[in-house]
């Protein structure tokens, strides 16, 4: 200890008293009082921290009672606070006041009030202060481009020492120690939104010192993350990345904040366009080619998909949210750092390599090959009759929908496929869409969804084609339950690609689509398939005009209706 007690109660009670002095006198008196004094003055200061730090919080109340009073003076003395290392060293003083573990509200009470002497001295140098002014006066400088200056100076030097401390690694002699780091993020919870304390915040979050436990205050976590989340701040990638890495809470909020945005019926009705810029401006598919973030986001999906029974909303931003992250993944790994297998570890490792190449990128005439593979892996995976099967079924399922973008290439396949179709499609489609059924019902399913096919050839070879034969196999369910609502969206998908893709399907289109969306429920499921369409061709750079104006004018018309 830098003195000892008997001496320090002596000079507290010196320092309590002038102050009370400076309080009552003209700002004249007190600047020509604190000149004289404030040597002296910064010596008590660093003792005085010396003296706190060594105790708890209730034991420093017990010793010095009035010790939030002589705090609170200081505080309001600009004078003495214009003097950088002041601030920085009352900033120690306050926090060792902090009760680290409030028992109850009572104990918690100090906290907010230091929290908020703090706020109150760091944000008043942003303001003229007659003090200060006349102060600033005499060394020649403006107020104007003063009082900024200060907090941006403490705040650079804070950072600087962060820097150094960080670079130092395991010398503890140069190191800041743990008790520091806690009691500096607990300063900056009420600041954290300020601009100057922006690159204090940003050095706090990437800040990786040696020490086995987390040295930041968790509320300081919570409190970057909820400013960020609501865009009260803007942090650059890698400090999000490391404020989601170190607080798994802060992760998952923002996940679920992300979900709200997205999933509202509102919203859902937006074009994925929209959506896709939604999900890239929350940071999430760029932080996420960390595999241990990419598993937490991915898990919440997985959640979001069993809670809502594979909602086709849920599933539509699971899949833009996918496209995201790969693009994300493909731009920073140019020499990639972990393997896709990596970031689904319990798929099977051939079929994560197969549905992770980009299905677009394979030429028209050479697509049916890489999706009776994909179908003959999933087939395998699923249907072994094991202990596991259950689990690998939904593993290989959840894998699968992560990549819509071949479950739309099986659909354009069939409509290619004369005169029948490959087996192994129809069991594709018969698992994306109801992947809880056993072999026996899958299989079933497959022949119901070949006998649709066929009369959907026919009916397209009919002349004149009609809507209305058209409804009556669209509103005909192919299932022996004729309420199952599954194998009644799958056949809904099938024919709004044959009217979107078939020039003869052009024809009926609008009248077949009002005829097929007789239910809000069917109506937003069509909603939702076109909006689909639509960003797919958007990213493939489909050329089919007629196809996209028709898909636009289907859109349009069934937006004006919910």
């Amino acid at each position: 200890m830098a003195q000892d007690s008997g001496d320090f109660a002596s000079d507290y009670q010196f320092w309590l008293q002038k102050l009370s002095v400076w309080e009552q006198a003209s700002a004249r008196e007190v600047q020509q009082d604190t000149c004289l004094y404030l040597s002296q003055f910064q010596e008590f200061l660093r003792q005085m921290y010396e003296v706190l730090k060594e105790m708890d919080s209730n034991t420093v109340m017990e010793r010095f009672p009035t010790i939030g009073q002589l705090l609170a003076k200081i505080c309001c003395n600009p004078l003495i606070l214009a003097y950088d290392e002041s601030q920085k060293i009352l900033i120690w003083c306050l926090c060792c006041l902090i009760n680290k573990v409030p028992q109850n509200s009572g104990e918690s009470e100090p906290n907010f009030w230091i929290w908020g002497l703090l706020s109150h001295m760091l944000s008043a140098f942003r303001y003229d202060v007659k003090e200060v002014g006349l102060f600033t006066e005499i060394l020649g400088y403006e107020p104007v481009d003063y009082y900024p200056s200060l907090l941006k100076n403490m705040v650079l030097s804070l950072v600087s020492e962060l820097r150094e401390s960080h670079l130092n690694g395991f010398n503890t002699q140069s190191r800041m120690t743990p008790k520091r780091m806690m009691s500096l993020s607990r300063v900056c919870v009420p600041l954290v939104t300020l601009p100057d304390f922006e690159p204090l915040v940003e050095a706090l979050l990437t800040y990786h010192g040696h020490e086995p436990q987390e040295v930041l205050w968790p509320e300081f976590f919570e409190a970057v993350n909820e400013a960020f989340l609501l865009k009260k701040i803007v942090l650059p990638a890698s400090s999000v990345v490391s404020l989601w890495l170190r607080h798994l809470p802060s992760l998952e909020r923002a996940t679920l904040h992300l979900f709200e945005k997205l999933l509202s019926r509102e919203r859902w009705c937006l074009c994925l366009r929209r959506i896709e810029c939604c999900i890239k401006d929350s940071l999430l598919p760029q932080a996420a080619c960390h595999p241990a973030i990419f598993r937490i986001v991915d898990e919440m999906f997985r959640f979001a998909l069993l809670e809502t029974d594979g909602a086709p909303q849920v599933l539509a931003v699971l899949q833009v949210f996918t496209r995201c992250f790969v693009e994300a993944l493909e731009k920073e790994n140019k020499q990639p750092k972990f393997t896709f297998k990596t970031y689904f570890p319990y798929a099977s490792p051939s079929l994560t390599a197969v549905l992770s190449q980009h299905p677009e990128a394979i030429p028209h005439g050479h697509r049916l090959q890489p999706l009776l593979y994909t179908s003959q892996l999933l087939r395998e995976a699923v249907e072994e009759e094991t202990p596991e099967s259950h689990r690998s079924s939904f593993e290989s399922w959840f894998l699968f929908v992560h990549f819509g973008g071949w479950v739309d290439m099986v659909m354009k396949q069939l409509l290619r496929s004369e005169p029948e179709p490959p087996t192994a499609l129809l069991w594709l489609l018969a698992f994306y869409y109801s992947p809880r059924d056993e072999s026996q019902q899958r299989a079933q399913t497959v022949v119901e969804l070949r006998a649709v096919f066929n009369r959907l050839m026919i009916l397209l070879r009919s002349d004149p084609l009609s809507a209305m034969d058209l409804q009556a196999e669209a509103g005909e369910s192919p299932s022996t339950d004729p309420t199952a609502p599954v194998c009644g969206q799958l056949v809904r998908r099938l024919f709004l690609n044959f009217l979107l893709w078939a020039p003869e399907g052009h024809k009926i289109a609008e009248e077949a689509v009002t005829r097929m969306a007789r239910t809000d429920a069917i109506t937003h499921e069509i909603i939702g398939f076109l909006n689909q369409t639509l960003y797919r061709w958007d990213h493939l750079c489909v050329e089919a005009p007629r196809s996209e104006k028709l898909a636009r004018a289907l859109l349009k018309e069934l937006q004006a209706q919910v």
